[in-house]
């Protein structure tokens, strides 16, 4: 956990919180921002593209299947949670359980970037599971809203379209797709771009995210105590499935660790736009603060750890 700490790419999500706590004028200009997330997803896309291509596709199939399987489970675990629990009403419950069954791009760069660090081996299609688990997750959000929250009616063809054509799950998919045509060998022409300087461009946007992350925290009075400790419970839970799940399915430590990683993030891109079209009247400041300034931190810095532990106990 100390040596995660002391990775850069932590490191630069730290100083970008405590540059938003402390109020000083450091921001990344928005189109830098915007650059760089584009940059991430397809970059992530891409290396799993070019990983797949080498791959034997009898192999995905169990991992697939329970990554599906974790995908369905997570949001009604979190759901029965808020709801029994929490005493969120069902609009609220939905939507925050939307987010805990869907998951984050910039966590999984993280956890890639924590077993490259330490020389950890995982299995060459981790960047599929992440798609995988992406779309499900949101679908089931969907479903727990229009048939236990929403009231009012919406529109199903814009909100299928929000999810599968928006742009996270567009630019993975394509990137995935890219890199899997091209292979290792014709896509060594931009290596250097996606790959050698993959790490620093990461930093780079975990500069920024620390400073949004900072502007979450002033909500954390108005989230209240129990979503606080939901934020980094749901996360244990979750992690302890995909563990679970990473064992049956004979992955690897290091895959598992992807996995219960995957499992333990929370959404704050795709699933957003997904609850603002499926559950309007849902607050965002409960989701958004939850997801974001209270799951996200703690993945990077102390999640991602124990869920290694985890994997290495297991497995």
């Amino acid at each position: 956990m100390i040596e995660n700490l002391l990775d850069p790419v932590i490191l630069f999500f730290v100083v970008g919180l405590f540059a938003g706590i402390l109020k000083t004028d450091l921001k990344l200009p928005e189109p830098i921002y915007e650059v760089l997330s584009i940059y991430l997803l397809i970059a992530i896309g891409l290396k799993g593209g070019i990983q797949l291509s080498e791959t034997n596709s009898e192999k995905i199939l169990l991992p697939v299947i329970g990554t599906i399987f974790i995908g369905i489970i997570t949001p009604v675990i979190a759901y029965i949670i808020l709801r029994r629990l929490g005493k969120f009403d069902r609009s609220n419950s939905a939507a925050i359980a939307a987010h805990y069954g869907s998951v984050s791009a910039v966590t999984y760069a993280v956890v890639i970037a924590f077993l490259d660090k330490f020389k950890i081996s995982y299995e060459n299609y981790t960047t599929v599971l992440l798609v995988t688990l992406e779309i499900p997750a949101i679908a089931v959000g969907i479903l727990i809203a229009k048939f236990r929250a929403s009231k009012g009616p919406f529109s199903m063809s814009k909100l299928v379209k929000e999810v599968l054509f928006g742009r996270s799950i567009y630019l993975l998919v394509v990137g995935l797709i890219i890199g899997y045509v091209l292979g290792p060998e014709k896509s060594s022409s931009v290596k250097i771009l996606f790959s050698d300087l993959f790490k620093g461009l990461l930093a780079f946007f975990l500069l920024e995210m620390g400073l949004v992350t900072s502007y979450r925290l002033k909500d954390l009075k108005r989230v209240g105590l129990f979503l606080i400790a939901f934020g980094i419970i749901m996360p244990l839970i979750s992690a302890s499935i995909g563990t679970i799940v990473g064992w049956l399915v004979g992955l690897s430590v290091g895959g598992t660790t992807v996995l219960a990683t995957l499992s333990a993030s929370a959404s704050y891109i795709a699933a957003p736009a997904a609850m603002r079209i499926a559950v309007p009247e849902a607050n965002p400041t409960f989701y958004l603060t939850a997801s974001l300034g209270i799951t996200f931190p703690f993945n990077l810095i102390f999640g991602i750890p124990i869920y290694y532990w985890m994997a290495s106990i297991i497995v």
